[in-house]
């Protein structure tokens, strides 16, 4: 990962309990202009920021695989769905099924999917920092604050219109 991106987990980590505040402030009042600020910051900081330079999330979390999802994979790698699951994934302690192992086995060495026309929807729908009501995801993005220096920097964005 760039030294830059990593600068910016960092400032993630740092802003932690800020952001925690922030969110919770949100969440109370749901501001009918914060999906609008949440999508124009996900767009300029999209614009600068290139996902193939990190590839966090492929490295270290997995993505929750809906029954779509791991048909679709299968059908991708010309597999049936069961071998896809004995293969690839695992239900973790609420049931869910994810990746048996970090980083995602279909992240290549040039961060590239390869499986990107066929991947998940938590993978094609991730950071969420475009997606609508966004004050009921307030609690995931924090996390992805964590894992995605883009979410760090929408967050910034975010602090500047409401702190």
């Amino acid at each position: 990962m760039k030294e830059e991106l990593r600068s910016k987990l960092e400032k993630g980590e740092r802003n932690k309990a800020e952001n925690q505040l922030v969110s919770k402030k949100l969440k109370k009042s749901k501001p009918k202009s914060l999906d609008i600020i949440t999508h124009n910051a996900h767009d300029e900081v999209f614009e600068k920021i290139n996902c193939l330079d990190c590839a966090n999330c492929c490295k270290t979390t997995s993505p929750t695989f809906y029954e779509r999802d791991i048909d679709r994979l299968a059908k991708h790698l010309k597999i049936k769905p069961s071998a896809f699951i004995a293969q690839y994934l695992l239900k973790d302690d609420v049931g869910d099924y994810v990746l048996k192992e970090a980083p995602c086995p279909f992240l290549d060495y040039e961060n590239y999917c390869m499986v990107y026309e066929s991947r998940p929807t938590a993978c094609r729908e991730y950071p969420h920092t475009n997606r609508k009501r966004f004050y009921q995801i307030l609690d995931l993005s924090i996390k992805n604050t964590q894992i995605c220096p883009a979410v760090v920097e929408v967050f910034e964005k975010i602090k500047e219109n409401y702190k």
